[in-house]
């Protein structure tokens, strides 16, 4: 069990819940997606890995990646070498939503849907703009 030290006692509650927010809101990367806005659409089937838009503005980005095929699936950001993963997803099971959140600066670069979780994956173009 964690244990606050002796000085907590004398530490406002609001304090001490303005530092266990930060930190609970760090885990909900992992968590299903909840469909916000502002979040790079991506729907992922046997054949296909839709993007919707292909384009976002730097800074932090969220994909919200819907599997609706029939086998687990795993998406990823590359860099525009195709190589380089700079953000990934992976297990995302039949009819469930993940998201994946990055912090990406202006430039070209690929997204891959991996259905089966095999493969080089179907993959795209993605900008992210200034």
């Amino acid at each position: 069990m964690f244990r606050l030290p002796v000085v907590a006692d004398r530490v406002p509650a609001a304090a001490l819940a303005a530092l266990v927010v930060p930190i609970a809101a760090g885990c909900a990367g992992s968590a299903p997606a909840s469909g916000a806005a502002g979040s790079i659409a991506v729907e992922s089937t046997a054949t296909e890995c839709r993007v919707s838009p292909n384009q976002a503005p730097s800074g932090t980005i969220t994909f919200s990646v819907k599997n609706s095929g029939d086998a687990e699936t795993e998406f990823y950001l590359l860099a525009s070498d195709g190589v380089k993963v700079l953000g990934e997803v992976e297990d995302i099971g039949p009819g469930l939503t993940r998201d994946l959140v990055v912090q990406a600066q202006p430039g070209s670069y690929l997204t891959a849907c991996k259905p089966g979780m095999t493969g080089d994956g179907i993959r795209a173009p993605f900008t992210v703009t200034d």
